[in-house]
């Protein structure tokens, strides 16, 4: 983001109501590599072909807010690789990290990983480090932080179900793992700062927490997502595209003052849950919409969501969750026409 999309930004944060509706959207490896025109490996194993994609996306786009913005990622396999997942990477597909706990007996056995050295950590700071000249030149700023939030690296280091299973077998044990992980995302998100002064955001992304109940949250989820984000940054921004009715409530409580929800609750609702204290990032419908719908229903569906607002300030229009794969410009730019 430029410097004055950035205080944009923390502005509407703050509540003041800007003079339209902006845009934005979370990109990155489900659908930037593809739209651009090369194959996700190739996004993936290439610095220069990473920041074309990027800084192409911002030059077809450029009034609209990219979050969180030449994001370095290896999607799934980002934060699991530093424990030791072993990662499958295929030529066009998404990645994916194998399990590492077999049972609830190898929790005793994860360590936290070093962010500075341990898996593909090292390789996603140096590709920021070398690009960054290219991307200050370009007018914007390495603005985030991010990671996958502790409950979504848990279910990938054991499996979703397994996870849950624990939950409520063996609740000591997955509070010693996610006190592993979450001592280790503070000090990734710390290297990551320290690294990158201009740093003023921090973005976690964890769907587990729409797969549990009220008091499953309370107990495995909120205090751990408070010790994350207890950093001194403006923007404290948070994904979760599966269910949030029971979660939600929370969020400011946390600290978040972000958040990009699914099409499972309405803005309004979330708004009322939360005394409208947090920004919205949404709510298109990604794949039936914004996917697979024409340039003309994907108007039809924005000025919809719009009319229905309640509350207009706070709001930031886009896709629940991030952009998903097979979105074409023609419709982004139905998307962004109806505000601008």
């Amino acid at each position: 983001m430029t410097d004055k999309q950035w205080d944009d930004l923390a502005e509407l944060l703050d509540g003041k109501t800007p003079g339209k509706i902006p845009t934005g959207f979370i990109i990155d490896c489900p659908w930037l590599p593809n739209w651009y025109g090369i194959k996700i490996i190739d996004y993936f194993s290439s610095d220069d072909l990473w920041f074309r994609a990027n800084i192409k996306a911002i030059e077809t786009f450029p009034d609209t807010w990219f979050l969180p913005g030449f994001w370095s990622e290896y999607g799934m396999c980002t934060e699991p690789s530093a424990f030791g997942a072993r990662c499958l990477f295929y030529e066009n597909e998404f990645p994916f990290a194998e399990k590492i706990i077999h049972s609830t007996d190898d929790i005793d056995k994860v360590m936290k990983p070093n962010p500075r050295t341990d898996g593909l950590l090292p390789f996603m700071l140096n590709r920021l480090r070398l690009m960054q000249p290219a991307i200050e030149s370009a007018g914007h700023r390495i603005r985030f932080s991010v990671s996958r939030g502790p409950l979504n690296i848990a279910t990938f280091l054991m499996g979703v179900s397994e996870f849950m299973m624990a939950c409520l077998m063996d609740p000591a044990r997955i509070h010693k793992l996610m006190t592993v992980i979450t001592d280790f995302l503070v000090e990734w998100h710390d290297l990551q700062r320290k690294t990158f002064p201009a740093t003023d955001g921090i973005l976690v992304l964890d769907d587990i927490v729409g797969f549990i109940g009220t008091d499953e949250f309370k107990e495995f989820g909120l205090p751990y997502l408070k010790q994350i984000y207890d950093v001194p940054v403006r923007v404290k921004f948070f994904h979760n595209d599966a269910e949030c009715e029971s979660s939600v409530a929370f969020y400011p409580e946390i600290g978040i003052n972000l958040y990009n929800p699914g099409i499972q609750t309405t803005v309004n609702r979330i708004k009322e849950l939360t005394d409208n204290k947090m920004a919205i990032l949404g709510s298109i419908p990604p794949r039936d919409v914004l996917a697979g719908g024409t340039p003309e229903e994907v108007s039809k569906a924005v000025k919809q969501q719009i009319e229905e607002l309640e509350h207009k300030d706070r709001f930031i229009l886009s896709c629940a969750g991030g952009m998903p794969p097979g979105v074409t410009t023609e419709n982004i730019q139905a998307l962004i026409e109806v505000v601008s």
